[in-house]
């Protein structure tokens, strides 16, 4: 009976030092969906938002742990992934797992004379999506 208690201690310690825990969500995806034509504005809040993530988290985005991606939706890769997110229109969103912030109306709000402003919203839905 000792040896068969002992044996199944010994399996399930094994077994616990041989399971891969859940692969933890990291990965912060940033967003801007826009369309071929673009006005002032919209150029403005990709150039705001690819700045201020680069800016912000520099180290980050060297490892790829936070990703900034400017998507045509009038491109097929781009309107695919427009489809798999349910986006139709231009969209600034943050992005980590099942998490998102949508920061289109602040993202046009602020992309022309507010930047800083627009930074700290980017900051902040960063941070959100990754608590």
């Amino acid at each position: 009976m000792k040896k068969y208690m002992i044996l199944t201690v010994a399996l399930i310690w094994a077994t616990a030092l041989t399971a891969e825990a859940p692969p933890s969500v990291t990965q912060v995806d940033v967003y801007y969906f826009h369309f071929s034509r673009r006005c002032a504005t919209c150029l403005n809040v990709e150039k705001v938002t690819k700045e201020s993530v680069e800016s912000l988290y520099p180290d980050q985005v060297r490892k790829g742990e936070i990703t900034f991606k400017s998507i045509n939706l009038d491109e097929d890769d781009g309107e695919a992934l427009g489809k798999k997110n349910g986006i139709e229109g231009q969209t600034l969103i943050v992005i980590c797992g099942d998490k998102r912030v949508d920061l289109t109306d602040k993202a046009f709000l602020y992309a022309n004379g507010s930047s800083e402003k627009l930074k700290k919203e980017i900051k902040s839905a960063i941070e959100k999506v990754q608590e």
